[in-house]
């Protein structure tokens, strides 16, 4: 390169070494240019003075070309021409470079959908899977079974038609609902089956209620005909043990179903009026039982005359 004092590198090279021959060897252009570049850098008003430029470099023994002089000027005028990447590679760089503020974020977010993913691939849905395979199981194989067996559980313990035909009606029912993938109706078929078979097992006496403080009969107005009246015996269902059963009735003024351990039954008046005579005989009922309930039927046997009807509130 050109020194302070102009001088191209290859005059000092020549005074430096005296025993190097008189010929200096030549330079490629690429060297040259670099050299060039050096040299107006240091001396700005070379830039645009060829032939000082060509004059220096002959006291050097260089003969400059016009590819060397050409590069040279472009090197030395735009030197540190800065033009930043682009491109995925810049993009791959700067996301290294800022590592230390984005990485804990991503394995905290590669940590959850890991977890996420290992939870829905390896339990939610082998467990949904099993769910399916379940309930389809159970829609055409187990609640099919429990009305087959029900049904024939009613079969061969009715001792009344009406069970059996009950029971065959239900039955085609639940099948039609498991065929058709309603699980509900499917189980409600299998619930009611199972009263018909629980109500022809049951075996109690209906007897009037006779206990201190508590009503044994009451007498009311009907809701649809005030002149008229309706009697009624309040009843429990004692079991062989004595204990009072609890069973499903049906209350005549709601029209809905409860399951309960007292209800009332209603009467004609001379059967209310004679229970009344007798509770009020010497405060006892004597003739208390109403009804007996036999293993194989489905009602109980009255042994006074009844009017069907039933209520579970007063």
């Amino acid at each position: 390169m050109v020194s302070s004092t102009a001088e191209p590198r290859g005059v000092h090279a020549r005074d430096e070494m005296s025993a190097a021959p008189a010929e200096t060897a030549p330079l490629s252009d690429e060297l040259l240019a670099m050299d060039v570049a050096d040299t107006i850098r240091r001396r700005p008003e070379l830039a645009d003075a060829r032939e000082q430029l060509d004059a220096l470099y002959r006291q050097a023994g260089l003969a400059l070309t016009e590819r060397a002089v050409a590069e040279g000027r472009a090197a030395a005028t735009a030197p540190y021409t800065y033009e930043p990447p682009t491109g995925w590679i810049a993009l791959a760089a700067r996301l290294h470079m800022a590592r230390s503020r984005w990485l804990p974020s991503a394995y905290a977010i590669a940590l959850m959908l890991v977890i996420f993913l290992g939870g829905y691939f390896l339990a939610w849905r082998p467990f949904h899977a099993s769910q399916l395979q379940q309930a389809e199981i159970e829609l055409t194989q187990t609640l099919p079974a429990s009305m087959d067996s029900l049904y024939e559980t009613i079969h061969e313990e009715t001792k009344v038609q009406q069970a059996e035909n009950d029971a065959l009606a239900i039955r085609e029912r639940g099948k039609t609902a498991a065929t058709a993938g309603d699980r509900a109706g499917a189980l409600q078929a299998v619930d009611d089956l199972t009263v018909i078979r629980d109500t022809l097992r049951a075996e109690y006496q209906l007897k009037i209620v006779d206990q201190p403080n508590a009503k044994w009969g009451f007498w009311t107005f009907p809701p649809n005909n005030s002149e008229a009246t309706n009697y009624y015996l309040v009843v429990q269902a004692i079991d062989a043990d004595g204990k009072a059963l609890t069973l499903p009735i049906r209350n005549e003024d709601t029209g809905k179903t409860d399951r309960v351990a007292v209800w009332a039954e209603r009467v004609p008046e001379d059967v209310y009026r004679a229970v009344e005579a007798d509770k009020q005989d010497d405060g006892i009922i004597e003739h208390g039982l109403i009804a007996v309930k036999e293993f194989g039927f489905l009602e109980a046997g009255f042994l006074v005359e009844t009017l069907g009807g039933e209520v579970t509130r007063w």
